[in-house]
């Protein structure tokens, strides 16, 4: 029982860490292409020092990692497109649009995993749609961060199922050196034109700033990484899906207290937040059902 409550305060501190995520973008100046630059290229580093001192060694096949470094490519994306919604809408807009994930893994899923299309599923789906929709219409000058959280949602929900085929017989510290390499070398590559449209005045981090990407890279990244892995081992997929719910209410009051951002809200945002959380809740409900009918 000590065991099982130690594994399920780890995975309630690796959603506090990702709701804190949203939180860090707001609190790093730098534009979003930037901030997903230094994150993955921090957390590659500190993933292979900790490798370093613990003699492991990532070892993969060519194929294999050019799979996982692929679906690096693709978690950087959604990021700049996570960040960037945050940047342009607030901290709680952006964790929202998040909750989307559901919507659109269940219209991906039937396609990349060749399964039966769920129409009960849809329909929870689209009840956050509409709470989308609620959303989008309480501030004018939020709809181009909804929009962004929106393909950001999309963006994650493909990466986590092409993540759920490749990671199979794959040990979790392959996957993750290789996605953070991906994710570095995909951030290397795009960043020249990404500032070329976006200018700023330094690509350089200052101090504070450095202190907050280590930060984000250790903490909200690898660590969080690892606290999942590892709370997958003894809780099943259903209930660490269902605590990850959790990491939108926990990034708006993270907002909330860090930001005030509770003035802003209107009634539309406050029903179109219930309509979303709604129905991620209910379709976990319909999956933990799905689950016990199969077991």
């Amino acid at each position: 029982m000590q065991g099982i409550r130690s594994e399920y305060f780890k995975l309630h501190v690796s959603v506090l860490l990702a709701g804190f995520t949203g939180v860090l973008a707001k609190l790093i100046p730098m534009n979003e292409g930037l901030i997903v630059f230094y994150r993955m290229l921090f957390a590659f580093i500190i993933f292979c020092v900790m490798l370093f001192f613990m003699n492991k060694k990532p070892i993969e096949t060519f194929s294999n990692a050019l799979k996982i470094i692929g679906l690096g490519a693709l978690l950087s994306l959604h990021l700049i497109f996570f960040f960037g919604s945050i940047k342009y809408s607030s901290v709680s807009v952006g964790v929202v649009c998040y909750s989307l994930v559901g919507f659109f893994t269940v219209l991906f899923e039937p396609f990349i995993e060749k399964k039966k299309f769920s129409f009960m599923e849809l329909f929870y789906s689209l009840i956050a749609v509409l709470g989308i929709c609620l959303i989008f219409s309480f501030d004018v000058s939020y709809r181009f961060g909804i929009v962004l959280g929106v393909i950001s949602a999309a963006l994650f929900a493909l990466y986590t199922l092409y993540n759920q085929i490749i990671e199979v017989g794959k040990s979790t510290r392959c996957m993750l050196f290789y996605e953070l390499l991906g994710g570095a070398l995909f951030m290397l590559l795009i960043l020249p034109v990404y500032l070329h449209f976006n200018t700023v005045t330094s690509v350089f981090p200052s101090i504070i700033d450095c202190f907050w990407l280590l930060f984000l890279a250790f903490f909200c990244t690898v660590l969080l990484y690892l606290l999942h892995i590892s709370v997958l081992k003894k809780l099943s997929a259903f209930t660490v899906g269902l605590a990850g719910n959790l990491e939108p209410i926990y990034g708006i009051l993270l907002a909330v207290i860090f930001f005030g951002e509770a003035h802003e809200f209107t009634s539309s945002f406050y029903i179109g937040m219930i309509l979303i959380f709604l129905s991620v809740f209910s379709q976990s409900l319909l999956k933990g059902k799905n689950i016990e009918k199969t077991s």
